[in-house]
């Protein structure tokens, strides 16, 4: 591509005289340059791309896009007030803004953006349509699908995975967009069609520095949509619910409790864990060439839990944007077997056993909540306590869970650092151990604890009884849980 039509797509600084050359591609990794790129130097929260700008020129690349010139560089050089902007700006000009060729839906939340994605994934292929996913498990491109690197990959090779997607006529993308992705600007530029935000709660503050920081990278992603685009936003949550006036997008709201948005839920069944409910479209509205007027219709889910309703609330609404019809939605939610680790049946017999992704507390909230709904003898929780993410998120874990404890009937809990099954950036710390005891110890809660992740669970078999729930809850130090359950209890 010529370098005068790529530079068309970013805001240059010293009104520099751009030659007229051609490149070979864009490149912001000087291990990966071939001859003749245009090599963008970036700055990461660890690395500082100008570091490795000669590396990058003597692999080949010929020109180069700076936020500072490197002096002792004898390659064109063009500065620009933001590189990692840029880099999302040449990206897209680079591969022909593949996003305006597909409807593309962005999924963002703290919790459920991977399988509210998943869930619209279904609805979308059940109507026959062929469609790219992008998010924390894989990439999937039709038929053809990798393994994720990052929950959203980078802005160049996001680009370059839409361009496949393009040339392999998908017709629908759907993706998750994490806040690191939207305050890096890795979906700078991609035209979105539909986007939602479920929920937000206290997660990854260390990284953003402060809750609000946290809260204005996750809202741009509905604060920035074009008035072509809609909004779905949960009534439910008053932060999703804040944004209703502060998009340009036409809005969508639903709620399960709130029952003043444009659809809602009612008549919600959770006594077996699996939700059945009736969703209702409240106020009429105009997508992809449909009139929806007020109507209701019957869901039932084969996952379980009460956050899986408010994802399927997202999912069932962006089928209906996309023009899929009711019984195609309803048969992909029947149908539609979860993802691994959110509120999730490894066992079902004798007593049930719940594996989820116990993170924060507005997950935790989520999930305990949905165990008062279910109908069981005794709970018995064993919990994987939180490793190098610092004190105050397992204190504030330990909150929540103790304030569900009285109405679980919770006294003891069984608690595991996961020694063995933790890699050194997940080991437990004593400062995390002792705020996650503390809170316990005032609360009033035993803890049997256990440094290794099996031990925790063959106690909680031990104790299990007819019709009694064990959930194994947490990050990290959960995620070999399932494995090791089904080597003591699958053959049973």
């Amino acid at each position: 591509m010529n370098l005068q039509d790529l530079f068309k797509s970013i805001d240059l600084l010293d009104n520099p005289t751009i030659y007229d050359i051609d490149v070979t591609g864009v490149s912001y990794h000087s291990q990966k340059v071939s001859k003749g790129n245009l090599f963008v130097c970036v700055k990461g929260y660890s690395t500082d791309g100008h570091q490795f700008l000669a590396d990058a020129v003597a692999n080949g690349a010929e020109v180069a896009v700076v936020e500072e010139i490197q002096d002792h560089i004898d390659i064109p050089q063009f500065r620009v007030g933001n590189s990692r902007k840029a880099l999302a700006q040449l990206g897209a000009e680079f591969y022909g803004h593949p996003s305006r060729k597909m409807q593309m839906i962005g999924i963002t939340a703290t919790n459920g953006k991977t399988t509210t994605s998943y869930m619209a994934n279904a609805i979308l292929e059940q109507e026959g349509l062929k469609t790219g996913l992008i998010g924390t498990v894989n990439i999937k491109n039709g038929e053809k699908s990798i393994p994720s690197e990052l929950t959203t990959p980078e802005s160049l090779d996001l680009q370059y995975h839409l361009q496949q997607m393009v040339e392999n006529d998908v017709s629908h993308v759907t993706m998750e967009a994490s806040s690191a992705a939207l305050e890096m600007y890795r979906v700078e530029s991609v035209d979105y069609d539909i986007v939602t935000l479920n929920n937000i709660s206290e997660e990854h503050i260390d990284t953003h520095g402060s809750f609000e920081k946290y809260f204005a990278a996750k809202s741009s992603l509905i604060t920035s949509a074009s008035k072509d685009s809609y909004a779905v936003l949960n009534l439910d949550d008053e932060y999703s619910a804040s944004l209703i006036d502060q998009t340009q997008a036409t809005v969508i709201s639903f709620g399960v409790n709130n029952k003043e948005g444009h659809t809602y839920c009612k008549d919600l069944d959770l006594s077996t864990g699996r939700a059945r409910f009736t969703f209702v479209i409240q106020k009429g509205f105009q997508a992809n060439g449909k009139v929806y007027q007020p109507e209701e219709f019957d869901i039932e889910l084969s996952v379980p839990g009460l956050h899986s309703v408010y994802n399927s609330m997202v999912a069932i609404v962006i089928g209906l944007l996309s023009g899929v019809s009711i019984p195609n939605i309803q048969r992909a939610m029947k149908e539609f077997k979860g993802v691994p680790r959110r509120f999730e049946f490894i066992y079902e017999d004798r007593f049930k056993i719940v594996d989820d992704h116990f993170a924060n507390p507005g997950n935790i909230q989520v999930t305990l909540e949905t165990l008062t709904e279910m109908q069981f003898s005794n709970l018995h929780l064993v919990y994987a306590i939180r490793g190098q993410r610092g004190p105050e998120i397992n204190r504030d874990n330990a909150e929540i869970i103790a304030e569900w404890a009285a109405k679980l009937n919770l006294k003891e809990i069984i608690a595991t650092k996961s020694v063995s099954n933790t890699t050194s950036k997940d080991k437990v710390t004593e400062e995390e151990l002792d705020a996650f005891l503390q809170v316990m110890d005032k609360a009033g809660i035993n803890v049997k604890l256990y440094d290794e992740l099996p031990d925790s669970i063959d106690e909680s078999i031990g104790r299990a009884r007819k019709d009694d729930v064990i959930l194994l809850a947490g990050c990290q130090g959960m995620d070999d849980a399932s494995g090791i359950v089904q080597e003591k209890l699958g053959s049973q």
